[in-house]
């Protein structure tokens, strides 16, 4: 039998360029064949990398202006201190890599949810929408918010976005993950049900996710487990991750 390349339909899923057809074949793939899923994974891990590109470069820059500054004024000693916060920086990236390796044990929310949580990843510009030019500016600036992880400001753009078209539904689940990641999570949980309750969206499967990890996030156990065992009985993207974490929290 001849082997599928799939290389050049990850490119048009991860674009969003597949038809309904497309994307029905391709979930059912994935579901199937966890190379695949895991090939997907990468490459939009990789996308994000590369989109922020240029906020990690900004970040870089003022870290040096940062470091030239603090030398200049306490010469040895703050440059002592520099070096050992950024040796702390990487101490927490190889930390953070071992975790993988300790499979099988118990594991406590906090790990469960760095190991799990992937931030969902926002398009850099806004389609052109029913509600006017003034819903789309107030997207791209929450988008612009987004990126640099300032979820205060992403959450209020995304809120006014919202109220002005309910239908957008991109941003309800943007206007969630980012009350999720300032820990306001009653708020992020009625984003994500919005979702859900449409029931005709491109993000049913993330807001199920998503909310899934607000009820591990709460205390919410059998709220937690009820939401993960519908997804690992689903087609959905993420019912690999979720099988894994009901092992972990039953």
């Amino acid at each position: 039998m001849k082997t599928i390349d799939f290389s050049y339909f990850i490119e048009r899923y991860s674009a969003g360029e597949m038809n309904e057809s497309e994307k029905t074949w391709f979930q059912k793939e994935l579901g199937e064949n966890k190379k695949l899923r895991d090939e997907v994974d990468l490459r939009q891990k990789t996308d994000m990398v590369l989109k922020n590109y240029n906020v990690i470069l900004l970040r870089n820059k003022l870290a040096e202006i940062d470091k030239r500054k603090a030398a200049e004024v306490s010469g040895k000693r703050n440059r002592k201190h520099q070096t050992l916060r950024y040796a702390a920086v990487i101490a927490g990236f190889i930390l953070l890599g071992s975790l993988a390796l300790f499979k099988g044990r118990t594991m406590q929310t906090d790990e469960i949810l760095n190991k799990y949580y992937q931030a969902f990843e926002a398009p850099s510009a806004s389609p052109s929408r029913s509600a006017g030019a003034e819903s789309n500016s107030d997207y791209n600036t929450a988008v612009e918010y987004y990126l640099v992880h300032d979820y205060v400001n992403a959450a209020m753009y995304f809120s006014k976005v919202v109220s002005s078209d309910p239908l957008y539904w991109e941003s309800t689940m943007l206007h969630g993950i980012s009350n999720y990641e300032e820990e306001n999570f009653p708020v992020a949980k009625q984003s994500f049900k919005n979702v859900i309750d449409d029931n005709k969206n491109y993000f049913i499967e993330d807001a199920q996710f998503y909310l899934a990890l607000s009820y591990i996030k709460t205390d919410e156990k059998e709220k937690a487990i009820e939401q993960l065992i519908l997804i690992r009985n689903s087609e959905s993207l993420y019912r690999d991750k979720a099988r894994k974490i009901l092992r972990k929290i039953q």
